[in-house]
């Protein structure tokens, strides 16, 4: 059934048929869903993080569920952008030739290897119709805090990679600072910003008094952390004129246009995911109804269209 609401975005320089994108991290490299739905219904999606070497990721568990939510420490293991590139690509080409686009996320642990990676995607992944920069990465040499947790951090990894592909480069922001360091991103050049990452957060196992995963702590994420995601997207969109992908917590179409009003112009299916592998196909379609009943002509309508 033909939507009777015009759903196509357009996210910094990316433009997708509608708003529903994936997570990264939690759709793989898309082929993993492939013979569970139709991915080539989507917008977009990103993939999953990887950078210029493998990474073998944190030891098990990895992942605990948690009420409301998940928490996980995988350590963004990857097989690095060339294996990515050469297992993945074909596919995720035929996916973009479908009118799906596909962004790559970007990981590393220092300015100098967020360039690398980046370098190596603009080589090898001709069909990337854009890449996200995942500033969440510890930086080691700034003894492993996240490289995206202050706007100068921030700034220095976006300036760095700007520099490398006119492509349009989008940041995956840490859950902190949020408007200063979203300025401090359009200032050097960001096209997006998806907002947020993984909330840092502990699950203590009360009979072993152990960690519920192989580290102390690891990021939460799904349902209970919606509403901060949606206050951090709204507080975003009010401080660049950039447009916010949305991301946490969505569940449903609601969720999502809860971002979009907000100011999102696109958002992010991530935990739903794992819960149904059909979940941003559902997403999508209750998305589309929930705009034909605003009564509008056009998504873009409801970009913002919050009534304080």
């Amino acid at each position: 059934m033909v939507s009777k609401v015009n759903m196509a975005v357009d996210f910094g320089g990316v433009k997708m048929k509608n708003p529903i994108n994936t997570a990264s991290g939690t759709f793989g490299y898309g082929w993993q869903f492939s013979e569970l739905m139709d991915v080539s219904q989507l917008g977009a999606i990103t993939t999953k993080g990887c950078a210029a070497e493998p990474w073998p990721g944190n030891p098990a568990p990895r992942m605990a569920e948690v009420r409301g939510g998940m928490m996980n420490s995988v350590g963004l293991q990857n097989p690095g952008v060339a294996a990515f590139a050469a297992q993945s690509g074909p596919w995720l080409d035929e996916l973009s030739q479908k009118g799906t686009q596909v962004i790559c996320q970007v990981a590393g642990h220092s300015t100098e290897e967020y360039v690398r990676a980046l370098e190596m995607f603009c080589e090898l992944c001709p069909w990337a119709a854009g890449f996200e920069i995942n500033v969440s990465c510890p930086n080691i040499a700034a003894g492993g805090i996240a490289c995206g947790s202050t706007p100068e951090g921030a700034g220095d990894v976006m300036r760095a990679c700007r520099k490398v592909t006119d492509k349009p480069l989008f940041v995956k922001m840490a859950p902190v600072r949020i408007p200063e360091i979203a300025r401090a991103l359009e200032a050097e050049g960001a096209d997006g910003l998806s907002v947020i990452n993984s909330i840092p957060g502990m699950a203590i196992d009360v009979h072993t008094r152990r960690s519920k995963l192989s580290k102390p702590t690891g990021g939460l994420s799904g349902p209970l952390c919606h509403p901060i995601a949606v206050r951090m997207v709204w507080e975003a969109a009010n401080a660049v004129d950039i447009p916010i992908n949305g991301v946490g917590g969505v569940m449903t179409g609601e969720d999502a246009a809860e971002f979009i009003l907000a100011g999102a112009t696109c958002v992010s299916v991530g935990m739903a995911n794992l819960v149904d592998p059909t979940a941003s196909v559902r997403i999508l379609a209750e998305l589309e109804a929930w705009a034909e009943s605003q009564g509008v002509n056009d998504i873009n309508e409801l970009i913002g269209a919050l009534e304080c």
